[in-house]
């Protein structure tokens, strides 16, 4: 069925979490995931109280009504910052400044002072039952083929705990994941069909990536916010797989919908997307009733200086970087490899040492797969030989001619057989001067044939070991 989104009042806002690449918000533990067995656990219950308007939030007396009971597993590297033993430390100044970027990048305005909140959490994820967020800056945009969609907030806030076990009466939590910093960004309800709603959360999942932020599994999670004509809002949770993005979106559209073809009122509430694109019921929305500032913490004041000084060194969003690559003559597919294989810095840093970026993406990307294939081993037991450093030599030694680049794969080769670098150049350099003698003993001994029969000859007693090209030049050279 084909929705027509604009007759249907369809309007929807993205929100967005992201981790950074740092150590924890509020206190020097790493953000390091653990798998092993854990220290010890804590237990806790939730206990809904209200908050600063006097009243109780219905998300929090709904969890405390269910008396369930959560466990904390702790490791070597969570503190008792985490287990809400210890007062926070000072707010991660290097988390901040990512944050800064991303605000930048998003066009927003940062606020120059800024009060440390604890915002409510009703699910037991968080041991001290709220978590400490910040607004850092709003009133930005993003630009989509549909029109500007409005960045409504940046917050900087700690991550919640890891759920490990869910039962129906308790909850095991990890406190590995907990306070790891993270950026909250919501989209003003701007997005106006289930494609734009994709195209948004992929443009601010580009700026984000051009930042220092985590990377893999769990390090992103977006949620959807969405309502169409007639029916209350509902929070989508889980909504980061681009696959089944706009799946999700029509999906709820018709949920929605035939609510109010029963002539009925479409319940608040919090879904969860599932991997088929349809949704389930979590919990009621929450209420507005649960913030209220942070008194462990003074105000955040940002300076003037200090976003001026971000600005300057603001990274280049994708688009920019491609242009960059395409101007120094490499092709699309070439882009794509270096940026999906995260080599970029690395291509540049060979870069400025050989200047050849055709030569460069062969020799970082395309020869280790060709010799790991040959060679049957992984592409990462290749790499770890062909080292940057490795690669670094191999391509000075190109530029002051100590080898041609035609011989590079074939050095490759001779140091992944056991070859040390400076050996695997001096042996090439040999070898080459020996391919020379043979192929003029072959033009002596079989005088007076053409240049392509002394070629059949050369290539076939050589299998391999020489280009057609090289082969050519030497029996050229020969035959003058």
């Amino acid at each position: 069925m084909e929705i027509n989104y604009k007759e249907i009042g369809f309007k929807a806002g993205l929100e967005i979490h992201q981790q950074l690449d740092t150590h924890k918000l509020f206190c020097e533990c790493p953000s390091v995931l653990r798998n092993d067995l854990p220290l010890a656990v804590v237990k806790r219950r939730i206990h809904a109280v209200a908050g600063e308007s006097g009243e109780v939030d219905v998300a929090a007396k709904f969890q405390s009504d269910e008396k369930k009971e959560f466990s904390y597993q702790t490791y070597d590297t969570t503190c008792l910052v985490e287990l809400d033993e210890e007062p926070p430390h000072k707010l991660n100044l290097e988390a901040l400044n990512t944050t800064l970027e991303i605000a930048l990048l998003l066009n927003c305005k940062v606020f120059p002072m800024t009060q440390i909140m604890r915002k409510t959490i009703v699910n037991g994820s968080n041991t001290s039952g709220f978590q400490r967020t910040v607004l850092i800056a709003r009133g930005g945009y993003i630009e989509t083929s549909g029109g500007k969609v409005g960045i409504n907030s940046i917050y900087l806030e700690e991550d919640s705990a890891r759920p490990i076990e869910r039962n129906s009466d308790s909850t095991i939590y990890r406190l590995d994941r907990l306070g790891i910093p993270l950026v909250e960004i919501s989209t003003d309800p701007d997005l106006k069909s289930s494609v734009q709603v994709k195209e948004a959360a992929l443009k601010i999942g580009e700026i984000l990536r051009s930042t220092r932020v985590r990377r893999g599994i769990g390090t992103i999670r977006q949620d959807l916010n969405i309502s169409i004509k007639g029916s209350n809002r509902v929070e989508i949770k889980g909504f980061q797989d681009p696959k089944i993005m706009e799946k999700c979106v029509e999906n709820e559209v018709l949920r929605q919908k035939s609510f109010l073809d029963r002539k009925e009122k479409n319940p608040s509430e919090v879904r969860n997307c599932l991997p088929d694109g349809t949704t389930e019921f979590l919990r009621p929305i929450p209420g507005s009733a649960r913030m209220y500032p942070e008194t462990d913490l003074p105000v955040l004041h940002i300076s003037r200086e200090l976003i001026n000084q971000v600005k300057k060194n603001l990274p280049k969003l994708k688009e920019e970087i491609e242009e960059e690559l395409r101007k120094d003559g490499l092709d699309g597919e070439m882009i794509k490899l270096i940026l999906k294989s995260n080599k970029l810095e690395k291509y540049k840093e060979l870069y400025e040492i050989n200047g050849n970026p055709k030569l460069i993406s062969k020799v970082l990307l395309l020869f280790p797969k060709e010799i790991a294939k040959k060679e049957k081993k992984s592409l990462e037991e290749i790499e770890e030989i062909l080292s940057h450093d490795v690669l670094l030599f191999l391509l000075e030694s190109v530029y002051k001619e100590k080898i041609q680049e035609r011989d590079l794969k074939h050095v490759m080769e001779k140091i992944v057989s056991g070859v040390s670098a400076k050996e695997a150049i001096k042996l090439e350099k040999e070898d080459f001067l020996d391919l020379e003698e043979k192929i003029m003993k072959i033009i002596k001994e079989k005088s007076g044939l053409s240049a392509n029969a002394y070629m059949g000859l050369v290539m076939k007693e050589f299998k391999g070991k020489i280009s057609g090209e090289d082969a050519m030049k030497v029996i050229n050279k020969f035959l003058k």
